[in-house]
C-alpha cells in the first residue's frame, strides 16, 4: 500500500489545469521536492503519496531507512543462524560421543529454543508499547547473548537445554520487534520490500550458520560444536551497538505525546532537515496520519497520550480478546493460519534435520549429505532476492498459490521416489539425486512465497487498532508450529521418511486450497477495499476510515 487514505483535504494550491482535471474527474498528480508525488483523486478528499519510487530503486532512494532496516532485521540473522548451525553440531563427532543423545530428546533440544520463543513474541508485544522499540529490542539481545553464552559453555546436556531456552526468548522478542520496527519507519511504498529483509536476514543467518559449522565440524574436541555456538554473540553484540544510533520509532513517539521528537525522527528517516520537515508537504501528511492513528487508537481503548504507559493485566487481556471477536476473528485467522502453513510446508524440517534426512533418501558420507543440505539456505537466499524487488508489483496471492503448487509436487514427488527404491538406493543413485532436486525446487517455491510474504501478509490484513497486537499473535503461531515441527520430525523420519515427505505435501496442497479460498490480495489495497473485496464477513475498515474523517474534523 502506498499511504492510501481518505479522511483531510489538501491545501487548495492547484493550478487552473489542475482544477480542471478534478472537475473532469481525472487524478491530479503534484510533484514535491527530494523526488516525492502525491495523486489527488477526482473527488478531491482522498489521496495517496509516495517520496519515491518502489522496488529496489525505491531502497536506493530511502537508502536511511533501508540501512536501518538492515540493523534491525539482524534478529532475524539470529533466527536463521541458529536454525543453520544446529543441523552440523547433531551430528558432530565430539558433540554425539560426549552426549549420546535419543530421538525425543534431540528434537527436544532443537525445539525447547522455539518455546522460549513463545514467551518472548509475547512479552515483546506487551513491552515494546510500555516502553520503547528500540529499548525492547537492546533488552532482547541481552537476553539472547546470555543463552548464547550458556550454549557455548555448557559441560551439561541440561546447561544446554537452558541456554536454547534462555537464547530462545531473545530470539521470539526480536522476531516480533524487528518487523514491528521496520513497518513503522518504512516510507508506504517500500514497505513490503522492507518487509521482506526479514526473510532474507532469516536465509543468510542459515546459510552462514550451517557453512561456519560445516567447516569446523573435523577440529578436535568440543571446539567444532563451540565455536559456532558462540560466534551467533556477535550479530546480537552488533545489533545491541546499534542501537544507540537506530531513530526512535516515530509513531511510538507520537503515541506517548512527543510530537516535536517524532518529527525529528521523521526528518532523519525520510532525509530531511528539521527546516525541511516543517515545510515538507510529504512530512506533514505522514505525521498528519500518525497523529490520527494515535487518537484512534486512544479513543479505541479509553487511553491518553502519556511518555509511558501504566502496564494493567486487565487492559492488555481485553485487547488480546479483541482479536477473537467477530470482527476481528477471520483477520487473525489468516494471521495464525499464515504462521501454521508456513512451518508445516517443512522447510525447518530440512533446516534442522537436513543432513539426517539427506540420508534418508539415499546419499551416504558425511561430506555428501552435509554438502546437500548446505546447499537448501543458499537456493533459499537466491530465491528471495526477487521478491524484495518485486512483491508489491506481483502481488501476495499470486506469489503464495504458485509456491504452494509446486511445493506439493516436490514433497509428492520425494514421497514417491523414497517409496519405490529406499529399500536399495544404492542400485538407484540417479533416484537419489533426482529426490535433491526436489528438494531444492521445494526449497525455491518457499523461498518466493510462504517464506517472505508470512512476514508482510500480517501486518496488512489486520484493521489499525488492532494490528500490534495481531502481529504478535501471528509471530507467537510462527514459535508454536516451529516447536512442534522441531520435536516430532526426528521421530518422524525414524518412523517413515516417506510417510514424513507425506504429510507435507498434504499441508501445502490445504495451504493451496486455504489461500485460494481465504486470503485476500493486499497488495496496493486500503481496508475498506479488502473489506469491499468480500473476504472479510466485517466491516472494521470502513467503520475507521469514518472514526478518522470524525477525528481529523475535531
Amino acid at each position: 500500500m502506498a499511504g492510501s487514505v481518505a479522511y483531510a483535504r489538501l491545501p487548495n494550491d492547484a493550478a487552473n489545469s489542475e482544477t480542471r482535471h478534478l472537475l473532469n474527474r481525472e487524478p491530479v498528480v503534484h510533484h514535491t521536492t527530494h523526488g516525492g508525488q502525491i495523486t489527488v483523486q477526482p473527488d478531491g478528499l482522498s489521496y495517496t503519496y509516495t517520496y519515491g519510487p518502489k522496488g529496489l530503486a525505491g531502497l536506493a532512494h530511502n537508502r536511511y531507512a533501508l540501512l536501518c532496516a538492515i540493523f534491525a532485521s539482524i534478529g532475524g540473522l539470529s533466527f536463521g543462524y541458529d536454525q543453520g548451525v544446529i543441523a552440523n553440531v547433531l551430528v558432530m563427532k565430539d558433540f554425539i560421543t560426549r552426549w549420546p543423545i535419543t530421538p525425543i530428546e534431540e528434537g527436544f533440544m532443537t525445539a525447547i529454543l522455539e518455546l522460549g520463543a513463545l514467551i518472548g513474541a509475547l512479552c515483546a508485544g506487551i513491552f515494546a508499547d510500555s516502553y520503547s522499540r528500540r529499548f525492547s529490542i537492546f533488552i532482547s539481545c541481552i537476553i539472547f547473548c546470555i543463552g548464547s553464552t550458556f550454549q557455548c559453555g555448557a559441560q551439561t546436556l541440561l546447561q544446554l537445554f537452558i541456554g536454547r531456552a534462555i537464547g530462545g526468548v531473545g530470539v521470539g522478542a526480536l522476531s516480533t520487534l524487528s518487523p514491528l520496527y521496520m513497518a513503522e519507519i518504512s516510507p508506504p511504498e517500500v514497505r513490503g520490500s522492507l518487509m521482506a529483509l526479514e526473510q532474507l536476514a532469516i536465509v543468510s543467518g542459515v546459510v552462514l550458520g550451517f557453512w561456519l559449522g560445516y567447516f569446523t565440524r573435523h577440529i578436535p574436541g568440543s571446539v567444532s560444536w563451540r565455536i559456532p555456538l558462540g560466534i551467533q554473540i556477535i550479530p546480537a553484540a552488533i545489533l545491541i551497538l546499534g542501537c544507540a544510533f537506530l531513530p526512535a520509532s516515530p509513531r511510538l513517539l507520537v503515541l506517548q505525546g512527543k510530537h516535536d521528537e517524532a518529527i525529528t525522527s521523521l526528518a532523519r528517516l525520510r532525509l530531511r532537515t528539521i527546516d525541511e520537515a516543517r515545510n515538507d508537504l510529504l512530512i506533514q501528511i505522514e505525521f498528519l496520519e500518525m497523529r490520527v492513528e494515535s487518537t484512534m487508537i486512544h479513543r479505541t481503548f479509553g487511553t491518553a497520550e502519556s511518555p509511558k504507559s501504566k502496564f494493567s493485566f486487565a487492559d492488555e487481556w481485553n485487547s488480546w480478546k479483541r482479536l477473537l471477536e467477530r470482527n476481528n476473528r477471520d483477520r487473525t485467522m489468516v494471521g495464525v493460519l499464515m504462521a501454521f502453513f508456513q512451518q508445516w510446508s517443512g522447510i525447518n524440517a530440512l533446516l534442522y534435520y537436513g543432513p539426517i534426512l539427506v540420508k534418508n533418501i539415499g546419499l551416504s558420507g558425511g561430506k555428501v549429505t552435509l554438502l546437500v543440505s548446505g546447499g537448501i539456505g543458499i537456493v533459499q537466499f537466491f530465491a528471495v532476492l526477487p521478491v524484495i524487488a518485486y512483491i508489491d508489483r506481483w502481488g501476495r496471492r499470486p506469489l503464495l498459490r504458485g509456491g504452494s503448487i509446486v511445493m506439493t509436487l516436490s514433497h509428492f514427488s520425494i514421497f514417491l521416489l523414497i517409496t519405490l527404491f529406499a529399500s536399495n538406493w544404492a542400485s538407484h543413485p540417479t533416484a537419489a539425486w533426482i529426490s535433491v532436486g526436489f528438494v531444492y525446487l521445494f526449497t525455491a517455491a518457499y523461498g518466493m512465497s510462504f517464506g517472505p510474504v508470512a512476514w508482510v501478509l500480517p501486518s496488512e490484513v489486520f484493521s489499525l487498532s488492532m494490528r500490534s497486537k495481531g502481529v504478535a499473535l501471528s509471530t507467537a503461531s510462527v514459535w508454536v508450529n516451529n516447536f512442534l515441527i522441531g520435536l516430532i520430525t526426528p521421530v518422524m523420519l525414524e518412523w517413515s521418511a516417506a510417510g514424513t515427505f507425506l504429510l507435507f505435501t498434504t499441508s501445502s496442497f490445504l495451504a493451496y486450497v486455504w489461500v485460494t479460498y481465504t486470503v485476500p490480495e493486499t497488495a496496493n489495497m486500503s481496508l475498506e477495499e479488502i473489506d469491499q473485496d468480500g473476504m472479510f464477513r466485517s466491516s472494521v475498515g470502513r467503520e475507521e476510515v469514518i472514526m478518522k474523517a470524525q477525528v481529523c474534523v475535531c
